[in-house]
């Protein structure tokens, strides 16, 4: 799994979701999909607070606003977040083709599962985004624990 060139740039535009998130005082969790040409189709960032809506996740809202495709393979789906299994699901159902993950230290989700369903991981292992998720899991742990059903 080698790192692209432009990994890290597309990193960053989840990275701008996510803090647009956290901004509004949701959970800092942001996401886009990119098509195979590198073209950026949809951003998104974790709206559960604001929507009052369980199922946006920062994946989802991506997903979402990159609206209809005629198919999904060889797209790319880059989260801040290593993806829950809501969001492990729906890369899996779409066969959404590669997945890069910011950073996996604050939580561990599906993306092993993914790799073993054939989907190509890479993990960036981003500081950033690490110390993110940590300052927002200090500062209200009781909403983390809500978001990942704990």
């Amino acid at each position: 799994m080698t790192e692209r060139l432009d990994d890290r740039a597309m990193l960053e535009i989840a990275l701008e979701e996510a803090r647009k998130g956290y901004a509004e005082g949701g959970i800092p969790i942001g996401a886009a999909l990119f098509g195979a040409d590198g073209r950026l189709l949809g951003r998104g960032h974790n709206r559960r607070v604001q929507d009052g809506d369980p199922s946006v996740h920062g994946e989802t809202a991506a997903f979402r606003n990159a609206g209809r495709q005629r198919s999904y393979r060889g797209t790319t789906m880059v989260t801040t977040l290593s993806p829950c299994w809501y969001c492990s699901g729906l890369i899996r159902q779409f066969s959404i083709s590669r997945l890069v993950v910011g950073e996996c230290r604050t939580f561990m989700g599906r993306h092993e599962w993914l790799a073993d369903a054939g989907v190509e991981v890479h993990v960036l292992d981003s500081g950033e985004c690490a110390e993110l998720m940590t300052e927002f899991i200090a500062a209200r742990p009781e909403l983390w624990n809500e978001d990942i059903g704990s």
